[in-house]
């Protein structure tokens, strides 16, 4: 049985022998100098767009840092600002108090609460338009921002 396998053998390595050889030859074969060029260019490119994107993702991030740091900002502005108008309503209140305290009538106490009246209504129309315009600017200048800022992030990473 030995013998009937061995000739088998032989015929097997044979038929095989040129995909063998050409194995072997594989392992030696040289890479041609322009693939290699290609490869290290193609690499060199993956490379730099890598860090454009890298760079691109920094200037996103400033830009929302910035941003969140103006709203910050503002919120503060905000607050400080509704503050002191609740500061001036409660001095504008308390001194409303003693001048109707000292009032020595009643068409006195209904002239100084009429006069109290109108000028609260004042502030009141005064800080309604100067929020109406901070609030129009503070949009605008939100806007003009964002899109400055996308600008500059698009014209570099594109």
């Amino acid at each position: 049985m030995t013998t009937e396998i061995n000739p088998m053998l032989g015929s097997v390595k044979e038929a095989f022998a040129p995909v063998t050889e050409a194995l072997k030859n594989l392992q030696n074969m040289e890479v041609p100098e322009a693939a290699r060029e290609f490869v290290k260019k193609t690499a060199n490119t993956a490379k730099d767009r890598a860090a454009e994107a890298f760079a691109g993702s920094e200037k996103v991030t400033a830009a929302i840092e910035t941003a969140a740091a103006d709203s910050v900002s503002e919120a503060a502005k905000i607050s400080r600002n509704i503050q002191q108008a609740l500061y001036q309503d409660a001095e504008a209140f308390f001194a409303g108090i003693e001048k109707l305290a000292s009032a020595k009538s009643l068409n006195e106490a209904v002239q100084i609460q009429s006069d109290m009246a109108r000028a609260r209504g004042e502030v009141l129309v005064s800080r309604a338009k100067a929020t109406t315009e901070y609030l129009g600017q503070l949009v605008a200048n939100g806007a003009k921002n964002a899109q400055d800022n996308f600008a500059k992030v698009y014209n570099k990473t594109a």
